[in-house]
């Protein structure tokens, strides 16, 4: 096409003029120079030829293409902004102009290069294509867009109709009127329009389609039945429907579904639609920050990022901190798009949405959604189903959904503005019995030793997710860890204090896996707050007990000896049988670490019989387990053995069987130095049982344990290795009290592979980490080991060192009299 033969006379013409320069200066066609631009190559073509004035954006991106300053062209552009429009010019003679309803194509339209090319590929396969999502995600501005590049190929019409299926105060358009209006956009003569019914108005549409090439935009669109009529027949012509709803009753449409833009898109639109005539909003690269909270605070949702664009731009004194106090308030303009959508559900489906505003996090299973809207899971299914397809949920895998950030405050807002507060107290409640119930049948699943008392906070939830191992088990807490605590925190800011005295208890299990001691006692000092609130003295034993058992893991052996001492009477009396027996186990590895070293093993020998008299055969294993390792540590290697090899040949079904680690391990350090083949496997073996169990601690000692075996064995590269393997999991852990469970045996190794200074640095690890944490014991022996190491060079030092350890194995051996 020679765009310079059709120019408009006047400052029209002359800008047309002078912006054809530009384009023979870039060398590109108009295709091309449009999609650089980031324009569409209709609206160019009408800007080169002088049949319509660009925006001044525009302007400024072709100039800036060529490396122009746009300053000069502006008061051309402005004498041309204010002239007259020139008429419409035909490509064909004597014919008015195709009619172009398309509405303006957004000049700082941004990333969605991915769905762009899936609507203009379903387009060019089906000629239909259906872009569905959220209120306010951008379904009309990609659309529009996208009609905006097809309209060259599409000359004989581009029109657009709002279908209102979601607009407030407004029916949605009924199809007879859509079809009435798109004939006569055609210049149907009114002869040839039927008088009556949508099935005859729908043919003669089809007809006039199927003479021309046209592109038709059905924007906001309720349902499959409005659009249905409306779609084009045989012929090239081509459609793109819009709706918040899925129009699952459309098979033969390709939907395009839309989610929120990525981060950095997010603040890409946010910067181009603040920019005015004089470029970029310098602000947002002053506050960085303050610019991120924007776009966190829009929830990366176009149309609240334009909402919040258009305020900073139209007030030059604001700073963008100003801003993000402004939307900490709320968007009226979203909150009105998403009542919109709400409408249009019933009033149960309402209802469960607007319960789930009371959800501590975004993501949610079908279970929760029954517990809290009190209806059968296949009921709950449902519903959410029909949310999905409204938008208002999203359903990121197979078994989990999401509420986006802004629809989950409007379901927040909205359910305090309509539902009775009784009504949502009460779900509030049903929320969290669900998860102290679901907390604890998890727990059930991942531990070994029978369960404790059961959940007893509230009632049990009809329908809990069936949790067929400990994997599963596992795999759920790991995705609702985040609502777990969040229950937490809302339980004991509301009073619950039965759920907060319960609910840390089933997380037990699961922290261990997950290694995070620091948040455990925090709830556990919380937890224990509650029992004593609540005077149950059942609670305030197990919490007890399950405080000393986060000071343990956490490294403060004083305070976890404290806990389990006020614990023993209060489980004793409350005839907690099982319970009195678990805290042995505890507190006879809590002996060994503090250098009682005799203690454990009466201890574990205790808790056995207890177990026994129990009828708790899998805590007997567990007590015998524990047997066998303090009779190794003890230097007993052949009972050692023995005893272990009995709690291996324990019948179970489980390969991961806990027992079964600790046998394990005893039996390799046991069998090292005579049979060092076996050793090697029982400890691998060990190290794959705990891997399999995501175990890090437990992944962390068999490390360690292999580093110590394959030492003895002489085989100190293979030690070295696992060694570092070990510490480098500490490491990443960030819980630098483990390590010095390990640095002894890892110093020797270095000794014996011929690194003595590696040795040094190591034992002077100990010596920083021991006393705070009351390993006496591994300090006496971190002593002993320097002194040998410097007998011959410092022995003075060595000296100093002996003297150190000596007094300590004397302070051990007087608290053991």
């Amino acid at each position: 096409m020679d765009v310079g033969r059709t120019a408009a006379p006047g400052p029209q013409g002359e800008l047309a003029d002078r912006l054809r320069l530009i384009q023979e200066l870039s060398g590109l066609g108009v295709r091309a120079l449009a999609r650089e631009t980031g324009l569409s190559s209709s609206s160019l073509s009408r800007y080169l030829t002088g049949r319509s004035v660009p925006p001044w954006p525009a302007v400024v991106a072709l100039c800036r293409l060529v490396k122009r300053d746009p300053r000069p062209l502006r008061p051309l552009w402005e004498r041309t902004s204010q002239a007259p429009p020139a008429p419409p010019v035909s490509s064909r003679q004597g014919r008015p102009a195709p009619r172009n309803d398309l509405p303006r194509d957004a000049p700082d339209f941004t990333g969605r290069e991915e769905e762009l090319a899936a609507v203009l590929a379903s387009v060019g396969a089906q000629r239909v294509v259906a872009v569905d999502g959220m209120a306010g995600v951008g379904k009309t501005c990609l659309a529009v867009h996208a009609a905006h590049r097809l309209a060259g190929d599409f000359p004989d019409a581009q029109l657009y109709v709002d279908l209102h299926g979601f607009t407030e105060g407004r029916q949605p358009l009924d199809p007879e009127s859509v079809l009435r209006m798109l004939l006569g956009a055609l210049d149907v003569p009114s002869e040839r329009v039927p008088r009556e019914g949508v099935e005859q108005l729908a043919a003669c549409w089809r007809s006039e389609l199927a003479r021309r090439r046209a592109v038709v935009v059905l924007d906001n669109a309720a349902n499959a039945d409005q659009v249905r009529p409306l779609l084009p027949g045989a012929g090239s012509s081509v459609a793109l429907v819009t709706s918040r709803n899925r129009l699952l009753g459309l098979d033969e449409v390709p939907p395009v579904s839309l989610d929120v833009l990525s981060a950095r898109e997010s603040a890409e639109l946010l910067g181009r639609a603040s920019s005015g005539p004089a470029g970029p909003d310098a602000r947002l690269s002053r506050e960085p920050d303050a610019a991120a909270e924007v776009v966190r605070l829009c929830g990366r949702l176009p149309l609240a990022l334009r909402l919040a664009a258009a305020r900073l731009r139209h007030r030059p004194g604001w700073t963008v901190g100003i801003l993000v106090e402004r939307l900490g308030q709320g968007t009226d303009e979203l909150d009105a798009a998403l009542a919109m959508s709400v409408r249009q559900l019933d009033r149960a489906q309402a209802r469960l949405f607007r319960l789930l505003g009371l959800l501590p996090g975004g993501y949610f299973d079908e279970y929760l959604a029954a517990a809290l809207a009190d209806v059968s899971l296949g009921s709950a299914r449902d519903m959410l189903d029909d949310l999905l397809d409204a938008h208002l949920v999203e359903q990121p895998t197979a078994d989990r959904y999401r509420l986006h950030d802004l629809v989950h405050q409007h379901a927040r807002r909205s359910g305090g503005q309509e539902d009775p507060a009784v009504d949502r107290e009460r779900a509030l409640g049903r929320m969290l019995d669900y998860y102290v119930h679901a907390a604890a049948a998890a727990d059930a699943a991942l531990t070994f030793l029978p369960p404790g008392r059961p959940a007893t906070a509230g009632q049990r939830p009809a329908a809990l997710p069936p949790f067929k191992d400990k994997h599963a088990a596992y795999a759920w807490l790991v995705a609702e860890y985040g609502n777990l605590v969040g229950a937490f925190e809302t339980a004991d800011a509301v009073g619950a204090d039965a759920h907060v005295c319960e609910l840390p208890r089933f997380l037990r299990a699961y922290f261990a896996r997950r290694c995070g001691t620091t948040h455990l006692n925090v709830l556990f000092e919380r937890a224990l707050a509650a029992a004593q609130r609540l005077g149950d003295p059942r609670q305030e034993a197990e919490a007890y007990a399950d405080l000393g058992f986060a000071r343990y893991n956490a490294g403060r052996m004083a305070e976890a000896a404290d806990a389990y001492r006020l614990a023993q009477p209060l489980l004793r009396q409350a005839g907690e049988t099982v319970r009195e027996a678990e805290l042995l186990l505890r507190q006879g590895y809590l002996a060994w670490d503090a250098g009682r070293v005799e203690e454990p093993l009466e201890l574990f020998r205790r808790a056995g019989k207890l177990f026994d008299e129990a009828g708790s055969p899998a805590g007997a294993a567990h007590a015998a387990a524990s047997e066998a390792w303090a009779m190794l540590q003890l230097g007993h290697r052949e009972e050692a053995a023995a005893q272990a090899r009995t709690v291996l040949a324990f019948p179970h079904e489980d390969p991961a069987w806990p027992p079964a680690l600790t046998a394990r391990i005893t039996l390799g350090l046991a069998l090292a130095l005579e049979q060092p083949d076996e050793a090697a496997a029982h400890l691998e073996g060990a190290l794959a049982q705990a891997r399999q169990e995501g175990h890090l601690h437990n992944e962390a000692w068999c490390l360690n344990c292999l580093g110590v075996a394959y030492s003895q064995m002489g085989r100190y590269e293979e030690a070295l290795a696992r060694h570092s393997e070990a510490f480098a999991l500490l490491d990443d852990l960030f819980e630098e009290h483990w390590k010095v469970r390990y640095l002894n045996g890892y110093a020797e190794t270095c000794r014996l592979a011929g690194r003595p200074d590696e040795a040094l640095r190591l034992h002077r690890q100990v010596l920083s980490l021991a006393p705070q944490l009351g390993r006496r014991h591994e300090e006496a022996r971190a002593h002993e080991a320097l002194a040998a190491l410097l007998d011959g060079a410092d022995p003075d030092a060595a000296a100093g060192h002996r003297a150190a350890g000596e007094a300590l194995s004397r302070t051990v051996a007087g608290s053991l009299a």
